[in-house]
């Protein structure tokens, strides 16, 4: 369902918390969400709040886009095509035995 949204227009929108955002939710995911929020010590609505808004960030970063010229476009395609190489230091951890085989 999608959210209610109400603005208020008599004051700045960075000086007060004055939109309201209402969700209907489960009594089950309101339970989920409570005990998230105690356990991190805040509100469930400052919770959701900082969830959410987290979760929009990451979305919206996700839809970056960037312009290359076609020889920069085509030297960038080889080099997501192109197998990665191995640290060496990655490679020396590989090699080693996991302890619980030893």
């Amino acid at each position: 369902m999608p959210a209610v949204v109400r603005r208020s227009s008599s004051t700045p929108r960075s000086a007060r918390k004055d939109d309201v955002i209402q969700i209907r939710a489960s009594a089950e995911t309101k339970a989920i969400l409570t005990r998230a929020a105690a356990l991190r010590g805040q509100k469930l609505s400052e919770f959701m709040l900082d969830s959410a808004r987290r979760q929009a960030e990451d979305a919206l970063l996700d839809q970056r886009n960037f312009f290359l010229k076609p020889e920069a476009f085509d030297t960038f395609l080889a080099l997501l095509d192109a197998p990665a190489e191995p640290a060496p230091r990655l490679a020396d951890v590989m090699r080693r035995k996991a302890p619980w085989d030893s």
